[in-house]
């Protein structure tokens, strides 16, 4: 009862934006969320890019919590939202007819097309344009992870900082990131 009550109080000071708050969210909560990432991608690293996005939603969010449900389950609500999101994006049907009977199967094809390439070739330079307008450290971290496609064990090595330290700054660089590219598209 008692880490309920804990984990109650730390609730409240993240909802007033409180750092050391999403830190402590974070390291309590990690391990179930990316757990069930795990479970439902098999693969270490996507289960990683999930978790992370479901800690940036949770946390851009926190004001939407409601203390009468449970964090964990609040958290892993969002999560099992995110996989679907991007089951979606990533399935693409294309049917194909077995000559010698009726049946047709499915073929999932994720090249993209000429067309969608120049998209993304033009979406990637004007997120390199977005991501020239945070601080360094940010930059680093967002290059090392994205770019350089590096895994957090990596990027701690690399920079010689704990785990947890990372996967806090990459979601501060995230949130910075969204918050710019957000404010970009109003005006």
């Amino acid at each position: 009862m008692k880490k309920n009550i804990e984990i109650s109080e730390v609730i409240e000071k993240a909802k007033v934006q409180d750092q050391k708050a999403f830190n402590i969210l974070l390291n309590t909560f990690w391990s179930d969320v990316y757990r069930f990432q795990l479970s439902k991608t098999e693969n270490e690293d996507e289960a990683e890019d999930n978790t992370i996005n479901t800690f940036s939603k949770a946390f851009d969010k926190i004001y939407l919590y409601d203390d009468k449900y449970n964090f964990k389950t609040w958290l892993i609500s969002i999560s099992k939202n995110i996989f679907l999101d991007e089951y979606r994006k990533r399935r693409t049907d294309f049917v194909s007819i077995n000559k010698k009977s009726t049946e047709a199967y499915k073929i999932f094809d994720e090249t993209p097309s000429a067309e969608d390439q120049l998209i993304i070739d033009q979406n990637l330079a004007e997120l390199k344009n977005y991501i020239k307008l945070l601080k360094p450290q940010h930059q680093e971290i967002i290059h090392l992870r994205y770019f350089r496609e590096m895994s957090y064990k990596e990027i701690a090595d690399f920079l010689n900082e704990p785990m947890s330290s990372i996967k806090v700054k990459l979601l501060r660089a995230k949130n910075l990131l969204a918050g710019i590219i957000k404010n970009s598209s109003k005006n």
